[in-house]
Order: structure tokens, then sequence, then C-alpha cells
């Protein structure tokens, strides 16, 4: 058992229609938090210890659920800052980037995979997915027992896809011919993954989604097949969506039909389903989305550092489309940092409706709840008794933070500047403690992770200027 004690407040995001986003008024002050196995057994005032019971101090934090992040690329924090497509669009930024990522082996993606977890788990997140559709040939290990591994040690929940692309330029898509597989390989090591990796559990430390890149990157047959490849294992579905007008023009061109209209004739929409970005959807597919139930994993930072819009997370929610935040690729985001994208999403939506566009309380809502249920965790995402021991405690009784004390839970975006959390549980068990990893070497992530980058970016052609 661990005792979260005298908690400076103890906050409970509210998310989904009907409730009161906006409010303060769930928040708890000077409670203490019991955790006994991987579950919130009691939150009330004056707990006393029970016998052998690990006591956290947590008078200077704020307690909340830990942060989801419902869309990334792991392998591409290894070509972050890249000067030569530090100011490029979408497809451009791609076709260029490509030719670095087919560089990409085993060890890339583990050490990769270990470098997203641990920025990820310092920032305050404790679930994440990835969306992993590069599959190099020539790549001889279990690729996602590689990422598993690394969740496993950096001790985050992560619920991944086995991305996919079957369509290269010799197709009319962007990537080189080494890095697509045919669509008979595609569907066959699906299901061995799923086989392999996918728990169904509600309270599993892993997942698995089946996740094709794009419309522009395989087959509508592609798509279909692994829409019923996975409701055949009670797995998620995934995808890019609506990200920029390019893919609209795109899909017209090709299908004779929008992105969405695509989707929804190849199953590819529904409760189980979320696409991430979904910046150009217009007023009829919103409808369809909140209809069916479908998903959107906002991604603010790497929208704003593409140039490829804002997505309308305020009109979503109001028309109950579930929405999650993430943080996207690195090479389109430069940081895995969870709170600062919450900070983000806060404010983007603000340049699009105004100041009273978006609450700091309706972003920490999608940021957890939202982001849980996305990924198909509704026992995650909650501080609540008997909701999973999945917690983040930052301290606020810093410099950054003084002044701002008379909303702590608001603090967290309004002000401060350091995003990282002080302690990380995940599952009971803490990831993060006094702001360094429990499970990993961080120097170590560090330096291999440079390693990688290096070799991959020189292996390409690039000067590597360290």
């Amino acid at each position: 058992m661990i005792l979260l004690k005298d908690c400076f407040r103890v906050v409970r995001p509210r998310y989904g229609a009907g409730t009161d986003a906006g409010s303060s008024g769930d928040d708890l002050s000077g409670v203490d938090v019991l955790v006994e196995g991987k579950r919130i057994k009691r939150i009330a005032a004056g707990i006393v210890q029970p016998p052998g019971c690990e006591i956290v101090d947590c008078s200077r934090h704020v307690v909340m659920p830990g942060l989801v992040n419902t869309h990334h690329h792991f392998y591409q924090t290894l070509t972050r800052n890249v000067p030569a497509v530090q100011d490029a669009k979408l497809f451009k930024w791609l076709v260029y980037l490509y030719e670095v990522w087919k560089g990409v082996d085993e060890e890339a993606v583990y050490w990769s995979s270990m470098l997203a977890l641990a920025e990820l788990a310092k920032t305050g997140c404790t679930l994440s997915t990835d969306h992993h559709y590069l599959y190099p040939q020539g790549f001889r290990d279990d690729l996602p027992g590689l990422q598993f591994k690394a969740a496993s040690e950096i001790g985050l929940r992560f619920a991944p896809t086995r991305g996919s692309m079957s369509r290269s330029k010799k197709d009319g898509g962007l990537p080189p011919d080494s890095v697509v597989q045919d669509e008979d390989t595609i569907l066959s090591q699906s299901e061995d993954a799923l086989r392999k990796y996918h728990d169904k559990a509600p309270d599993a430390m892993r997942k698995l989604a089946l996740a094709p890149c794009s419309p522009f990157s395989v087959s509508e047959k592609s798509m279909a097949d692994a829409a019923a490849l996975a409701r055949k294992y009670g797995a998620r579905l995934h995808t890019h969506l609506a990200e920029t007008l390019d893919e609209d023009e795109f899909c017209v061109k090709m299908y004779g039909r929008r992105p969405l209209r695509v989707m929804e004739d190849c199953g590819f929409v529904g409760p189980d389903v979320w696409y991430a970005h979904g910046i150009h959807f217009n007023d009829e597919e919103l409808a369809t989305l909140a209809r069916t139930g479908t998903g959107v994993a906002h991604c603010p930072s790497s929208n704003m550092r593409l140039g490829s819009g804002i997505c309308r997370v305020r009109e979503m929610l109001d028309l109950g489309v579930p929405v999650g935040l993430a943080v996207d690729g690195s090479a389109s985001n430069d940081a895995s940092d969870m709170l600062g994208e919450a900070r983000q999403a806060l404010l983007l939506q603000r340049v699009r409706y105004g100041s009273a566009g978006i609450t700091a309380r309706e972003v920490l809502g999608l940021a957890t709840a939202g982001g849980a249920r996305i990924l198909g965790y509704e026992e995650a995402g909650r501080m609540e008794e008997g909701a999973l021991a999945d917690i983040a405690m930052f301290d606020v009784m810093k410099l950054e933070y003084a002044g701002a004390l008379s909303d702590p839970a608001a603090a967290l975006l309004f002000s401060g500047y350091n995003h990282g959390v002080d302690h990380l549980m995940v599952n009971g068990k803490f990831a993060v403690r006094d702001g360094r990893l429990t499970g990993a070497n961080e120097e170590t992530i560090r330096d291999e992770a440079n390693r990688c980058a290096k070799r991959l970016l020189t292996k390409a052609g690039i000067e590597a200027k360290w």
C-alpha cells in the first residue's frame, strides 16, 4: 500500500456531455489518497496509515490522473529539429524524412521508444499509444516486442498500434519502396501481433490497435481488412485523417471522395476508431463523428509546427465527439511534453474561438479521461475510488507557480515553464520519483538516442554536427 498524505489539491477532471467541465468544485484539499495494489482504494481526510504502508508527502502537490497521449511516432524522436525541414509543410516534410527513416533498425526502434516514453513519463503521462507504420525491409526482430520491452522498463501503460503502409512512390504514394509491405504480409503480421500482445482486460498494461497510416498510404481494401481483423480480436482502429488540405485533394483525386467518406465506406468509423489530427472536417463530417462516436486525437503543437491548421475542438466537444490529446511525432513537434501539450491545446483553441473558447478544466479532462476513453481504458484517467492508480503529482510550491495558487490545477496550464512531474505512479508503482525515472538511466537513454540519431542521419548523407 502507498498513502499519498495531505495532498495540497486533488484534481478530478470531468469529461463528457452533461458535466460541468469548467468547474473546480470537484477538487479536494488536504485529503489523503490510499493506493492498494493497482487501484485507488480510498480518498478521504485523515486516513490512518495501514501497517507497512509507504507514506508520500503530497502537501506541495497537485495530485491528478496521469495524462494520456493518444498519438505519437516514437521513432521520430531521432530526427527532431532537422534543419532542411524546419519550415516545410507536411508532404514535403514526409518525403524528405522518409529517406532518413528508411534506415530505422532494431536499435533505433528500441532507443527511440525509450526516449519518447521517458519524456512522456517525466511530463506527467501514464498511458500512451504509438503509431509505428514504418517496416523497413530486412528488419529481423519483433518490432512491437521491442516497444513493449521499452514500455515495461520505463513503467508506462502502453497501447500502441501496429501501423502499415503498402503504397510507395511507384504506386503514387510518398515513401520509398523499402519501408512498405504488401497487404497480405501486413494482414498476416497484424494478426500475429494481436494474438501475441493484445490484452482486452480493462486494467491491461498493454493493448494493441491496428493503424494503416493514412488513406493515401494503403488501399481501401487494406483499410477494410484492418477494420475486420481488429474487430475480430476486440481491438481498436487508428489512422491519420483530415490533417491537411493536400490530403483532402489527394483523396478526392484518387478515390473521388473526401477522406471521411472513404473511411465510412471501409467500415473505419465507430466508437472503436480514433483519427489523428482531424483539422479539416466540415460541419457534416463533425456530425458524422458525433453520431458514430468516432474519436479524434488533437495534436496542437504538430498542427502549428507544420502550419496545418487548427482543429475544431470546441465544436467537437459541444457535439459530443470523443477527443483526446496527443504530442504527435517528435519530428513534427520536437518534444514529447504532455503537460506542455495541454497548455498548447488551451491557448490554440482560444486563438480560434476567443478567450472563453475552452477552459483549463476542459483541457485537463480531454488530456486525462478523454484520452483514456479513446484508447479503451474506461477505468483510467480518473481520481476516484476504484479507478486505476495512474497518478501524476506536480509540485506547485515552486517559483514559477507563486501567485497562481488560487486555482492550482489551472496553474499547471496558465503558469509555469518547467513541465516536469515530481512523482508519477502507474498501476500503483512509481515510474518517476523526485523527478527521476525509477526503471531506467536517463543519461544512458540520452547518449544512446543521440548515437542512433547521428547514425541515421549520417547513413542518409546528412551531416550530424555533434
